[in-house]
């Protein structure tokens, strides 16, 4: 049987890798379940929210669609989400990314 693959994801472009890798919640006993936010879901996070800038604009300067920015966006709130609702681990790590052109990484969950 011949399994399909969509068309390879494009490398996103990002400004900063944050210094910062993890962030745990207090006030829960032991150790609480982990969730994984990408580099590049943290940098949309960045551009969309913080920054205040239009999906067509963070889209532009990630080198990507506005439609994949829209899908990378709701993604990466969603986790942000559930991991402050659930009193979650959230770890920042892997993604398709590269910055100063150079790809950094690239996470088991986008090899799927």
């Amino acid at each position: 049987m011949i399994l399909l693959k969509g068309r390879p994801k494009k490398i996103r472009k990002v400004k900063n890798v944050p210094g910062i890798r993890q962030f745990s919640p207090r006030g829960k006993p032991g150790r609480p379940d982990e969730v994984v936010l990408g580099i590049d879901q943290l940098e949309a996070i960045r551009i969309a929210d913080l920054e205040g800038q239009y999906h067509h604009l963070g889209a532009s300067s990630m080198g990507i669609s506005r439609s994949s920015f829209g899908r990378i966006l709701k993604t990466a709130r969603k986790t942000i989400a559930t991991a402050l609702v659930n009193g979650k681990i959230i770890r920042i790590e892997g993604g398709i990314y590269e910055q100063s052109n150079e790809i950094k990484s690239r996470s088991s969950e986008d090899s799927k």
